[in-house]
């Protein structure tokens, strides 16, 4: 039997977790199958077909998966489960929505958002808010898991898989795509950025906001907020870091009039590097920094721009 990784992806990209995913998948050591649903998504296969470990990529291209609706991709994903042993697909709004669909139809337990992969039926997994890490052991003969994928690295490229054609499976008719609606940017996704600012309750209003802007510019990096600030209306929604919000983990982050609660950290502790700005020396940020700046950051943020500015940033 196999592995069914069920790939992320807009329909003409691969999106840049499903190879984490892969590597999460190797390590339960069967043959590794990718499923790429979607509709027009002939590049997105090729693109899967590379990934190196794995061995097979079923593609069903119908309309019916063109938006990533749960419902038909329930159905599509629980009918390739008898040739399957695990489904398998990152922990992200698409996923969430309709992989506990797959496992109720299994009648099994899912695995949400491992972070290690143990053996081919242990795993490990962060729990309250990621202070404390549990193993579990599944016995059930299929599984259904979800992947913190800033755990894991991407496996590389090489690969040269097979590509098939599977049949799309009835649609249920239970849903149907409006439309998206989604805020425009020029920098980078809070979830794939490599560098991150973000603001919280210190920063006092949504008006001071482009301060921390304004370095991110420099830098190349996404803006993001503590959930503080966001139920504050400093920021809006899709900004949020944390537990209830995006979890990321970037090579540089860096947290401005942040306290650092555990929901917070939970989304953003693993960063390689962690800045923060507090002028409470005691603030729990400072626990998990590994530069910390105790400062009035409507003194430091601008000191910081300026500094910036003079290697030519």
């Amino acid at each position: 039997m196999a592995t069914l990784v069920v790939a992320d992806h807009d329909n003409a990209t691969l999106a840049d977790v499903t190879p984490k995913v892969v590597t999460a998948a190797k390590g339960l050591g069967d043959d590794i199958h990718i499923l790429v649903a979607g509709s027009g998504c002939g590049a997105v296969a090729e693109q899967a077909a590379k990934l190196d470990g794995v061995a097979k990529v079923l593609v069903a291209d119908d309309a019916q998966y063109a938006n990533g609706l749960a419902e038909p991709l329930a159905v599509l994903v629980t009918g390739l489960m008898d040739s399957h042993d695990v489904a398998m697909g990152s922990a992200t709004t698409v996923a969430k929505n309709f992989m506990p669909r797959v496992a109720v139809a299994l009648d099994v337990a899912q695995i949400s958002e491992i972070v290690a992969v143990e053996s081919n039926d242990t795993f490990i997994r962060p729990i309250y808010a990621g202070n404390a890490m549990q193993t579990v052991q599944s016995s059930d003969a299929k599984k259904v898991i979800t992947v913190r994928t800033t755990a894991f690295a991407a496996t590389g490229e090489g690969g040269s898989a097979a590509v098939e054609t599977v049949a799309a499976a009835d649609n249920p008719g239970l849903s149907e795509y409006v439309e998206d609606r989604v805020s425009e940017s020029e920098r980078p996704q809070l979830t794939s950025a490599k560098r991150i600012i973000s603001g919280g309750r210190g920063m006092q209003s949504a008006d001071n906001f482009p301060m921390i802007e304004k370095i991110a510019d420099k830098l190349g990096a996404a803006v993001g907020a503590s959930r503080a600030a966001v139920d504050a209306g400093f920021a809006p929604n899709d900004m949020q870091v944390g537990q209830t919000g995006k979890v990321v983990a970037p090579e540089l982050y860096i947290a401005v009039g942040i306290s650092g609660a555990i929901q917070h950290l939970a989304g953003m502790k693993d960063s390689k590097i962690i800045v923060a700005i507090n002028k409470d020396e005691e603030a729990p940020i400072f626990q998990v920094a590994d530069y910390g700046l105790v400062a009035d950051l409507f003194k430091a943020v601008p000191e910081l721009e300026e500094e910036l500015g003079k290697i030519g940033l």
